[in-house]
């Protein structure tokens, strides 16, 4: 595994050096799926699925894999965990993820990398949850693949962060130094490209479904389901700044177009503290 410490000169050259690296999982990934192996025989597809969806590095390359070793027969694309877990069968994954390397084992000389990916994960995570519940609200035909789709919008950063840890480093001190700067212009400064550019050719690559593809692909403006994982994304990234981050009330607001909730069942949704609600203001009308 090479960690890049110098800017490569193509997205070109990015894609091919991010795509060609075996993706690492979270320690507390693998460490559940050895628990799990040892009762393969009789564990249920459903469990080993909810660890997978816990990790986005871990829902890459089971996706990645199925798609890379889809046979003839196979004719539809399979966009969710649950299904992806049932084609492959549950012994025959614990044979093929087996002794998995782990992002803290690739990160241990770069502590501050570490973190920085632990937060994009965690906020990947929280995202997850946000698009699977907005997609319920929405009546949405299958909100298990909104959820894969939010978990995975984040995916070249996090890639970044462990493949490239001291640019990544680099692209947030800039952006500590100055609150306003975009993350485009800093990416751009640092890595001579930006990571959405990057993740276009990332997730051909990584031959990821086709409809999840769609769902990642910010154009689409009109589609709801892609509102729904943008959406779900930027909140949970503003979130964790704190309830009073800037963001939210545009946020809040947009959310409540989608949705199409009143004010206060909105905010209760999403979990808004009473002494904060005032803030957002009357949401509806934004």
């Amino acid at each position: 595994m090479t960690l890049l410490a110098t800017p490569l000169p193509s997205v070109d050259a990015y894609v091919r050096h991010f795509s060609g690296q075996e993706l690492p999982v979270l320690r507390r990934t693998a460490r559940e799926l050895d628990a799990l192996r040892a009762s393969a025989d009789s564990v249920s597809g459903k469990r080993v699925a909810a660890v997978v969806l816990g990790d986005p590095l871990m829902t890459m390359r089971l996706l990645t894999h199925l798609e890379k070793h889809r046979g003839r027969s196979q004719n539809h694309d399979i966009t969710t965990i649950d299904r992806a877990i049932m084609m492959m069968g549950v012994e025959p994954f614990f044979a093929t993820f087996d002794k998995l390397t782990t992002v803290e084992d690739t990160l241990h000389a770069h502590p501050k990398a570490l973190i920085g990916v632990i937060r994009v994960i965690a906020n990947a995570r929280r995202a997850a949850d946000f698009a699977r519940d907005w997609a319920v609200v929405r009546h949405d035909l299958d909100p298990n693949e909104i959820t894969v789709a939010a978990l995975l919008r984040e995916a070249t950063e996090i890639v970044c962060w462990v493949f490239a840890p001291e640019l990544t480093q680099r692209v947030y001190n800039m952006q500590s130094a100055d609150p306003g700067l975009r993350s485009a212009f800093a990416q751009k400064a640092v890595f001579g490209t930006t990571a959405n550019a990057i993740q276009l050719g990332l997730i051909r690559a990584w031959c990821l479904p086709e409809l999840l593809v769609q769902l990642l692909d910010e154009t689409q403006h009109e589609n709801a389901r892609v509102r729904t994982v943008r959406l779900a994304a930027d909140f949970a990234r503003h979130l964790a700044r704190g309830w009073d981050d800037a963001a939210l009330p545009d946020d809040i607001a947009a959310i409540g177009k989608l949705l199409h909730l009143p004010r206060e069942a909105l905010l209760q949704r999403l979990g808004v503290p009473e002494e904060f609600r005032s803030r957002f203001g009357d949401a509806d009308a934004r």
